[in-house]
């Protein structure tokens, strides 16, 4: 992002911010952070509670938070179970899996374009520039054409994640020459994988009978519906891990946006770092998109807003893109559970149908305010 110009002279409001000097605007930045994270933790628990209560069977806001606060409590036996068993069943067995796998997905894409964006220097890079994304689409469409089931209903999520994983090794290691990984030669090699693995799942597609290639789509477009404990239960550890190690490396991803020889010259192994970030990348997205498909923008979207909102600075933008990821993606699916009744949109296409033009306008902004690009 550009870096804002200011004006060293104005009207009487600015000679009076000057006039006031550095001090007021040191001591208003602490309590508009704190203001930031607590709009979004509040916000997560809106949308976590509205998710619940909303869809084709409302159940009740209150109901919800309180069936909520009796499961969470537990011998303290606070709040009340839903009157209704038929939605009791329905709001802890099909909506509150969906609404916390939104929220963890939603937390991963985010935090992995934030990493992305650090790790790279650039302001367009995401998860899949690594091949992640179009490595687990093709694992999942081999499967799905060969019809293997060796796993039962985790086959294709099984051979996501695995692909997902693979293709970014490759990245890694074809990419490597001479014991280190330029950040260019990186990109460019994600850009060859990708297209390798765009070419595999075409021949896929072209080859697979006409219920392959519908499954193909659909899993290619993105979707929460038929989320289950037990698949949350799989993406939770890796999301963790992903989620942890980068909060711990938001200090040296700030020296690295210094430029590789000063980060080197305070201290950071460039190289370890991006190879560590590579991998925590690659495991927590190739998890989350294993379970819900490819779902874009979220890593590209909310990592700009936060930085517009908060800052350049990763110890405060990576948990604020936590926050803001499942704030966005958990809202998102209320959207495609509700837009058009009896329907389930495909939460992929939305987030591109509205990221899209959404981002589009950012850029616009940030120029306009930026006065052009550095």
């Amino acid at each position: 992002m550009s870096t804002l110009h200011t004006r060293t002279q104005g009207g009487p409001a600015t000679k009076k911010a000057a006039a006031e000097g550095p001090g007021r605007a040191a001591s208003s930045a602490p309590a508009a952070r704190v203001a930031l994270f607590t709009v979004l933790g509040a916000a997560v628990l809106l949308v976590a509670l509205g998710s619940a209560a909303l869809g084709q069977y409302g159940i009740g806001f209150a109901d919800v938070a309180a069936s909520v606060l009796h499961r969470l409590s537990g011998p303290l036996g606070l709040g009340h179970p839903v009157r209704d068993p038929f939605a009791e069943s329905a709001l802890w067995q099909i909506r509150m899996p969906r609404v916390i796998m939104s929220l963890v997905v939603g937390a991963v894409l985010a935090t992995a374009g934030a990493l992305m964006q650090g790790v790279f220097g650039n302001p367009l890079a995401e998860p899949g520039v690594v091949g992640v994304s179009a490595g687990s689409a093709l694992g999942a469409a081999i499967v799905i054409v060969a019809g293997i089931d060796v796993l039962g209903q985790f086959t294709v999520p099984a051979a996501a994640f695995l692909a997902g994983l693979i293709a970014v090794l490759l990245v890694y290691a074809l990419s490597r020459a001479g014991g280190r990984t330029e950040v260019v030669t990186l990109v460019l090699t994600g850009i060859a994988i990708n297209a390798v693995a765009g070419a595999g799942l075409a021949f896929c597609m072209f080859s697979g009978s006409q219920t392959a290639r519908d499954q193909i789509v659909f899993w290619q477009l993105g979707s929460l519906n038929g989320s289950r404990w037990a698949y949350v239960g799989s993406v939770a550890p890796f999301a963790a891990v992903g989620l942890v190690g980068a909060c711990l490396l938001a200090r040296r991803l700030d020296l690295l946006a210094l430029g590789d020889r000063a980060a080197r010259h305070l201290g950071v192994n460039v190289e370890r770092l991006r190879v560590t970030a590579i991998v925590l990348i690659a495991v927590m997205v190739a998890a989350a998109v294993a379970f819900s498909g490819i779902i874009g923008f979220i890593g590209l979207v909310v990592p700009h807003l936060m930085r517009m909102a908060i800052g350049p600075g990763h110890r405060l933008l990576v948990p604020a893109s936590i926050l803001g990821g499942a704030v966005l993606l958990a809202a998102a699916d209320i959207v495609a559970r509700t837009a058009i009744a009896y329907a389930d949109l495909p939460i992929g296409m939305l987030t591109a149908m509205v990221g899209g033009p959404f981002f589009f306008w950012l850029l616009r902004t940030t120029r306009a305010r930026a006065g052009g690009w550095i």
